[in-house]
């Protein structure tokens, strides 16, 4: 799996993705007609660069994620998996993390897996992170 930037001319396969992975928790037509807003990928976002797409070279776009910046932090707007990829780890990211900032990532839910090489330090090792972005988990 490969995650790279949306290319323009994604919107409709990547709106009907979100629209699949939705759909797949068994919600009602007229749920999903209300939803269709939230559920749309625009051409703006890809070419601003805030959508991300996991492709898998068996099965393509296998899942998307639209992050937009407001003011000084981050929002994750977007999250959705095919439904065939759901449970595949494609939904979940890793932090290697400054020992001070360890704390943060746990409140936040972050689940501690090892000590891992300095990506910048030869012999330092520093806290390693996975992050499950599909989980309901608030701090």
């Amino acid at each position: 799996m490969v995650v790279r930037l949306a290319n323009p001319g994604e919107s409709q396969s990547l709106t009907d993705l979100c629209v699949r992975s939705k759909a797949h928790w068994g919600y009602d037509a007229a749920f999903m007609k209300l939803s269709a807003a939230a559920l749309s990928v625009s051409e703006g976002d890809i070419a601003a660069g805030h959508v991300l797409v996991a492709v898998d070279d068996a099965s393509g776009v296998i899942g998307m994620a639209c992050v937009l910046l407001e003011g000084d932090a981050s929002d994750l707007d977007a999250l959705f998996i095919d439904p065939p990829a759901s449970g595949s780890g494609v939904g979940r990211m890793t932090i290697l993390a400054d020992p001070n900032a360890a704390a943060f990532y746990e409140r936040m839910g972050a689940r501690y897996l090892r000590n891992a090489p300095s990506d910048a330090i030869p012999g330092r090792t520093l806290p390693f992170y996975e992050y499950d972005l599909t989980s309901r988990t608030v701090a």
